[in-house]
């Protein structure tokens, strides 16, 4: 079995990082360079910044931010928020990053993934897929942090995004993001028996037996949290320790 990941997640508004329930109650944690530093030192084995309002105010992402972080941390930086063009991929590459994720752009011109996928190969190209349960249970994509409802099925959007050349899933459910209760299993296990690529768990971690339970219930081959690490309440080495005792594959430096 491959080394599971642990990436911390920062979501970042106006240069500060923030945090909130179900997209909503947002408030400033902090300062993304450094975070990203303090991760990286706790043995992060990459770093994913979203900004969150680049996509629904229609502001440019932060690259500036990238660039500043770039300098001084040395995993992987995944970078999405406002991503809408094959010129956005380029300019936060540039800026340092390692791979781009892109939600409501792609969802809006899916050829967006094949000809970022075609210029810089599919191992930068993140889909990071927001999903929410209907009135009947069917899991639906939503757009701008939740606000949209987009009427796709999640698993075959998943499925097509793999289709189109994306290298990796996001995948957020929006029914769990902020409750600390666990991750939406069974979401993962819908997109994971699906798609072939890498599927990252986001939304509803709050202590250690759920990356423990994630990995060995589902086929998510890394696991994002945020508040866990931003609020100081667990390390990821204190993370990965466990999962060792777990017998889960980690990654320790």
């Amino acid at each position: 079995m491959l080394a599971k990941r642990i990436i911390p997640c920062l979501d970042v508004r106006d240069g500060k990082v923030v945090k909130g329930i179900h997209f909503t109650g947002i408030r400033e944690v902090g300062d993304p360079v450094e975070c990203a530093i303090a991760y990286d030192r706790q043995g992060a084995d990459e770093i994913c910044f979203l900004d969150i309002t680049a996509t629904h105010e229609g502001r440019k992402t932060m690259a500036e931010v990238v660039r500043k972080t770039a300098e001084k941390v040395f995993v992987p930086l995944t970078v999405g928020g406002g991503i809408s063009s094959v010129e956005d991929f380029r300019e936060i590459l540039r800026a340092g990053a390692d791979k781009v994720a892109v939600n409501s752009a792609a969802v809006k011109n899916p050829e967006l993934i094949k000809e970022a996928a075609e210029v810089f190969g599919s191992q930068c190209v993140v889909a990071a897929i927001d999903a929410k349960r209907d009135e009947r249970g069917a899991f639906r994509v939503v757009i701008h942090g939740g606000r949209k409802d987009t009427g796709l099925d999640a698993v075959r959007w998943a499925k097509e995004c793999e289709r189109l050349g994306a290298g990796e899933i996001l995948l957020t459910s929006m029914d769990t993001d902020g409750d600390r209760e666990g991750f939406d299993l069974e979401l993962l296990n819908a997109v994971c028996g699906q798609v072939s690529i890498p599927v990252i768990a986001s939304g509803g971690c709050g202590k250690l037996q759920h990356f423990s339970q994630v990995f060995e219930e589902t086929g998510a081959d890394a696991a994002l949290a945020a508040s866990l690490f931003h609020y100081k309440e667990l390390t990821i080495d204190e993370v990965k320790e466990y999962l060792q005792k777990e017998n889960i594959p980690v990654r320790r430096f």
